[in-house]
Order: C-alpha cells, then structure tokens, then sequence
C-alpha cells in the first residue's frame, strides 16, 4: 500500500517473526484474523452482507433482472461484480486511485465464477435461449487493512447465499417473445444454491514463507503475492446431510515485482486448498446458523384479511 510507511526496523522484525512463524499480531503463517459477518444489512437488495475482517471492511449487495442469454450459452443464465473503493478506506483510494485495484478483483471473481466446477449458473435460466436472471454483485470497500480479495470472496457468497430469486408465475407466448409474470410477494421465492461458489485465498510471499491473511504491514513487505480461487463443498451449506464435494482449484491471479519457481507455486497452491477448506467451512457453518434463527421467524398476518 502506497500510503503506508515502515521503517527498516519494522520491516526486519516483520520478516524475522514469519521465518519463526511467529507473526507481530501473535498468529502463525497460516492463522486468520477474528471475522465478523452481517447478512441482510440493505432492505432493497435481493441479498446483502457485511464482512469485517480485522480492519478490512467490505459491504455487497445482489440484485436481480431479468435478462437474455447469451447464443452460446443459451442454458445459463448471467453474473457481473462491480467493485467500488471508497475513498475513505485509504488515501491510497483518493481520486481514481482505487480504479486499478478494484478492475483487478473484480476480474479475478469473474474468472473464478465462471469456471465450469464453480458456481452453478444453470440454476438462473428460467427459459433456455429466452430469458434468465442475471446477478449484478455490488461490493463497496469501505475500509481498507489487508487481504481485500479474501474478505470480499467471503462476502459476496455470504451475500449470494442469503439472494432469493422470485418465482415465476406465469409465462405467456406472444408473437416468440416472452412475456414473464413474477411474484409481488417477498415470500414466494427461492434461494441460490451457492455451495460450490468459489473463494479466495491470498499468499503473500514474505522472505523465505508464505502467510495467509496477510495485514497491511505484510503486504507492504511482501514481494509478491499469489491469489488462488478454490470452489466450496456444498456439505457444508445443506441442512441435509450429503456426501462432501472435493473443492476444485478454480483460478489464480499473481502480483509484485517478484517471482515463483514452479516447486514453490505449487506449494502454495496446496496451502491455499487447505486454507479455503477451513475458510469454506466456518462461514457454511456461521449462515446455517443464522438462517436457523431467520427460519424461527414466522411471518404475520395484519388486518382483517387472515
């Protein structure tokens, strides 16, 4: 990060600690910091979520449309994440100095959604060739202390599990086009299976070790980083018991002015796995609780309409 300074004292200890796997907050290479997740914070999203990840703070929100395929994907429907960086998360954001950054994780989202063993985008086709929703994702950082892409994957799956798509009443044939009656009712509708979305994984090369859930103050001394995305075990999201999934490695992205030998790549690339493993299963676990305690929420009837 451009605005943050170290002195060269700072920095060796930073280095010394993780060659000890010892880290100046405490953990260990691969330990992550206490997370904190929100869902259904926005009233007029189809899905929302707020994650703070130590000093990290990352907002999303889905929305809903009805769109047209594409021709050479006439069974699926369509997913774009639009990233926003405000520029009171860091000076480094000031202007248009979060453009760049925001392009690169939203790219990287779109690639690791869009693999075959990633999200299912079948689930979003309401006529094949005709009609399909499509998912705007809407992701606001509004504070920046490390690991953005790890915090804003957690996030936007968070987000995407609690989406609810409306049912489709009606769907009349006029002249070929199709003329689609929704739902007014906020009840009648379905939600998104999410359990193979993808998360992300961010390793930062720091001496000789790689750290997981890299700080600010890491990621300045780091040389360069490996972003990794891992496709989710949909055992973990089931309130049914089911067979566990293997999580696929679905996209990788690298930055710095560094370089990686292939032994070391591949390394990290098993770490990352791990990591994503265990990331996958606390936040399953963490939404099956909350949506234990929503389920527990009966809706009212007012009036004398009953």
């Amino acid at each position: 990060m451009a605005g943050l300074l170290l002195s060269r004292t700072e920095k060796v200890y930073i280095v010394n600690g993780i060659e000890e796997d010892f880290r100046s907050d405490g953990r260990s290479n691969y330990d992550y910091r206490p997370i904190e997740l929100e869902t259904n914070v926005v009233s007029h999203a189809s899905g929302s979520a707020r994650l703070r990840l130590a000093n990290t703070d990352i907002l999303v929100g889905v929305k809903t449309e009805v769109d047209i395929p594409k021709p050479e994907t006439p069974g699926l429907g369509k997913i774009e994440f639009f990233v926003d960086c405000s520029a009171n998360a860091t000076p480094e954001f000031e202007g248009r100095g979060g453009e760049q950054l925001a392009s690169r994780i939203s790219n990287i989202l779109q690639r690791a959604y869009h693999a075959s063993q990633a999200f299912n985008l079948k689930q979003l086709c309401i006529f094949e060739g005709k009609q399909c929703w499509k998912l705007y994702v809407d992701i606001l950082i509004l504070e920046c202390g490390g690991n953005l892409c790890d915090a804003v994957s957690l996030a936007v799956k968070a987000a995407l599990f609690t989406t609810r798509i409306p049912f489709v009443k009606a769907a009349l044939m006029d002249g070929g086009d199709v003329d689609l009656q929704l739902s007014d009712d906020p009840f009648d509708s379905k939600p998104l299976v999410v359990g193979t979305a993808p998360l992300l994984v961010t390793l930062c090369k720091i001496g000789n070790k790689f750290v997981v859930d890299p700080s600010a103050e890491e990621e300045f001394c780091s040389i360069v980083s490996v972003v990794i995305g891992v496709s989710g075990n949909p055992a973990h999201y089931a309130t049914e018991k089911m067979d566990n999934v293997e999580c696929k490695f679905t996209t990788i992205g690298m930055s710095g002015v560094g370089g990686l030998v292939p032994d070391t790549l591949k390394s990290a690339i098993s770490q990352g796995i791990i990591a994503a493993k265990c990331l996958d299963s606390a936040l399953g676990r963490s939404l099956l609780r909350e949506k234990e305690d929503v389920c527990s929420y009966k809706r009212d009837s007012y009036g004398f309409l009953k």
